[in-house]
């Protein structure tokens, strides 16, 4: 017996509008991962700018770091 809710699987070509059950899912799950993978580069964002040194070593090696991560998230959106 058919689901009467479920959108039948057709290739997503242009200008149709449906999308397969496992397309979607697949789309969710790399938008989902690509989200967590922001908010661990944010996180590690917010770490690096709430250290504080007098090493200027430490300081240069903070500065590439964070310019590392901000580049990365950049290169996301």
């Amino acid at each position: 017996m058919a689901k009467i809710l479920e959108q039948p699987e057709v290739d997503p070509g242009p200008g149709n509008g449906f999308v397969s059950e496992e397309a979607r899912r697949a789309a969710e799950q790399l938008r989902a991962v690509k989200e967590r993978q922001k908010q661990a580069l944010e996180l590690q964002r917010e770490n690096i700018l709430s250290q504080r040194t007098s090493n200027p070593a430490r300081r240069s090696a903070l500065e590439a770091a964070l310019n590392q991560i901000e580049s990365q998230i950049q290169a996301m959106n």
